[in-house]
């Protein structure tokens, strides 16, 4: 049972999303007498986030839900160096053009999700290029950097394991853990954020924050992490065979979405019902005992209700009963996802391997040509044994596409335009 007594903090308690708080006891007595703001941050290194991001919106979503404020900080100025935490190599660096396009992108996603205004728990969204640009260097090492101990900050597990790889670490890079902290204190005096929550890596860039706040004079800060999950095999989550799982349904249709979380290792079921979908617990606790062939169709609410929240429930439906038809009839769904391919180009003939990397389902000829030879490919369900196959305007049904298929699972349409 969770000691907690505010309703937020017992809610992730209650739901796993709690790795670590910097005070237990400090955190629920403010969380249980005032309304908090709190805040994740997110590196614009993409136009979209991927499924990874989930947890942490999620942890906003229901700061929101039980009466507080969420605030999503686009890393707009810290984007132009570049988060090393655990990472073996420096990122590329980006411009101020390509960051604005990402933030754009990502702005996408959090709607579906909070409540934005100027109310006191609506959510706020916040670039931290608004302080950091203007900076002036000389000032900012003057008050700011004096305060930071380069011996601490080597201990930090996300640099020492560069070091001790003896990986290069830029002194670019060095400086983002500074402003990390920087803007922890700045939201603060801006917009009188108390807590910043984040995966478990950011613990030591968080509680460098709640130190500069001690040293600047801010009121006590505080930190929450959430834990790095896996799944069950160890697979990273967000990632796939097929590459990253977008948010954004411009870069990955909501079907795929739902396939995604369809395809989740039993294992995980319950931990996922409980981080990703706004079920009830005891409802969740039902769903998670049953058992055998029952677990399928546990596995189809727990797909249907993540997409719902990011999609909506007319495109999570609409993903589901396209399954269905796929899966238990057969049948042909024309709204699976859909590439194009020019009339001429099929009148002449695509090699099987080239459309197979074309359709996303192959990330090369080779890999294509190893799904042929482990008979996984099929072209209008009827399997493909020659890698040297051709697909013509012939294999156009009907219904004016040529099925593509590889397993049992994974479908792409051939439109010809």
């Amino acid at each position: 049972m969770s000691a907690f007594k505010s309703e937020f903090l017992h809610t992730l308690f209650a739901r796993g999303f709690i790795h670590q708080t910097s005070d237990d006891a400090g955190l629920d007595a403010l969380f249980a007498k005032e309304t908090v703001s709190a805040y994740i941050g997110f590196d614009p290194t993409a136009s979209s986030l991927h499924a990874g991001s989930l947890l942490q919106i999620m942890m906003l979503y229901w700061m929101q839900q039980t009466g507080h404020r969420p605030v999503a900080l686009m890393g707009g100025g810290t984007g132009m160096v570049g988060d090393p935490s655990f990472k073996d190599e420096a990122r590329k660096l980006m411009t101020p053009e390509t960051i604005q396009n990402n933030i754009d992108g990502i702005k996408q996603v959090f709607s579906n999700y909070l409540h934005f205004g100027n109310g006191p728990t609506d959510a706020l969204m916040v670039n931290n290029a608004e302080w950091l640009l203007p900076l002036n260097y000389l000032e900012f090492l003057r008050d700011v950097g004096q305060h930071f101990s380069v011996n601490r900050m080597l201990s930090f597990d996300s640099v020492k394991q560069r070091l001790d790889r003896e990986q290069s670490l830029s002194f670019l890079e060095f400086n983002y853990m500074i402003l990390q902290a920087y803007d922890f204190v700045e939201l603060n005096k801006r917009y009188g954020l108390r807590l910043q929550m984040g995966g478990s890596d950011q613990w030591g860039n968080i509680v460098n924050g709640i130190d500069l706040g001690h040293r600047l004079g801010t009121p006590q800060l505080y930190a929450l992490t959430s834990p790095l999950l896996t799944t069950s095999s160890g697979a990273k989550m967000g990632k796939s065979a097929t590459g990253a799982m977008w948010l954004n349904a411009d870069l990955l249709s909501p079907y795929d979405f739902w396939q995604y979380w369809r395809n989740t290792e039993d294992a995980d079921v319950e931990r996922f019902l409980k981080l990703y979908t706004t079920l009830p617990l005891e409802e969740i606790s039902r769903l998670a005992a049953l058992g055998g062939a029952e677990i399928n169709e546990t596995k189809k609410i727990l797909a249907t209700e993540i997409t719902a929240l990011l999609h909506g429930r007319n495109a999570a439906n609409e993903a589901a009963e396209t399954a269905r038809k796929t899966f238990e009839e057969g049948a042909l769904a024309t709204n699976l996802p859909t590439i194009e391919i020019a009339g001429n180009e099929l009148e002449a003939g695509v090699g099987i391997l080239t459309l197979l990397v074309k359709a996303g389902l192959a990330g090369s000829n080779g890999e294509a040509r190893r799904h042929v030879q482990g008979g996984a490919v099929r072209v209008n369900d009827a399997g493909v044994s020659d890698e040297r196959a051709q697909v013509g305007t012939s294999e156009v049904t009907a219904d004016g596409v040529i099925k593509l298929s590889l397993g049992k699972k994974k479908h792409i349409l051939v439109r010809p335009v």
